[in-house]
Parts: structure tokens; sequence; C-alpha cells
């Protein structure tokens, strides 16, 4: 066969395949095919961690109505850019459903990155709120105490009031500044 039966490949088109093969793996992060037990321990493992690096987080827990607890989110991106990870919906410490977390981005972006969070329903209203709806996303009155870099924010009396507050942690990668703002949820049978 000679050289002129293969298409020829151009740089634009390597750059499209290279971004769809890069977000198709991270979309294909193991966490897709897992059942409610490998997600259950999956969630384990994420709170043990959070609790060890970010000892703030157990008040916090102790006083919120239930957590989503997304142990691997996974995102991508070629100035087009997404993000999958499923997780668990916990109340009094017993997983009650669990859920996925979608995410769509656009604009200058190169790259990708893995990391976990943690939504604190601090209020019943915002708990809610987010077990009714049929596709609950995350908007940007979210208040953080661990934020992208890893840091630490104190848990004032402020923080506490805000209904829903997000931890996230366990970055890797090489996108940089993770948020919830924008992140879709939705209720899953696993």
């Amino acid at each position: 066969m000679s050289s002129s039966n293969f298409p020829r490949l151009n740089r634009r088109g390597f750059a499209l395949g290279i971004a769809g093969l890069t977000f198709t793996a991270a979309c294909g992060n193991g966490v897709g095919n897992s059942n409610a037990a490998k997600i259950d321990a999956r969630v384990d493992a994420t709170l043990n961690e959070m609790y060890t690096k970010y000892p703030n987080t157990i008040e916090i827990a102790d006083k919120s109505n239930g957590m989503l607890v997304m142990p691997l989110i996974t995102e991508a991106g070629f100035f087009f850019g997404g993000g999958f990870g499923q997780g668990a919906l916990r109340i009094q410490g017993a997983t009650v459903d669990y859920y996925s977390a979608v995410k769509g981005t656009a604009g200058l972006q190169i790259g990708a990155q893995q990391y976990a969070h943690v939504l604190f329903f601090m209020t019943e209203d915002a708990l809610n709120d987010f077990r009714r709806s049929s596709g609950w996303t995350a908007g940007a009155d979210i208040g953080y105490v661990v934020d992208a870099t890893g840091s630490t924010l104190s848990a004032t009396t402020t923080t506490l009031r805000t209904p829903v507050i997000a931890a996230i942690f366990g970055q890797a990668g090489l996108l940089f500044g993770a948020t919830v703002e924008g992140t879709k949820y939705t209720r899953i049978i696993p």
C-alpha cells in the first residue's frame, strides 16, 4: 500500500485529535464503571484524607445537614473542556443517594487535572433543594473552606452561615484554579 491511501494529518487535525483523546481518557477515569460499593469505598477514603489534612472540616461536617462527596473529578481541556466524576450524598454518615458531576468550560485552557471535593449543605433548605432538583448546578454563592490551592481557610461564623460550603483538595495535574461553579450534579443509579 502506498502512503497516498492514508489521509494527511495537518496540525489542526492533530491538535483536535489529541484534545479528543485527552478528554475521552480523562472522562474514563474508572469511576464511571463503578458500582455502589466502590463509590462508597472511595468516599470513605476521601473523607479520611480531608479530615486528616484539613481538620477544620470535621466541625463543618458535624454542623452540616448532609455532604456530597466527590472522590475524583477529572477535567481536561484544549480551549473547550469538561469534567466528570461520581460520588455519594451522605446524611448522618450514611449514603442516601449517588450522583454524577459534569462540567463544561470554554476559554483559554490546555491541560488536565484531577481533584476531590466535598459540598457541605449547612441548611435543611439547601439540602432539600439539592435533593429535589433533577439536576442541581453549583452557583457563585458557594463558600469555600479549602480553596483551589489546598490552603485551609478559616471556618468563621459567617462561613458557617453560608447554605453550601465547598472543600476542594487533592489536586494533581496541569490546570489550575479548580472550582465547583458551573458543575451540574445529577442523581444516578450505580
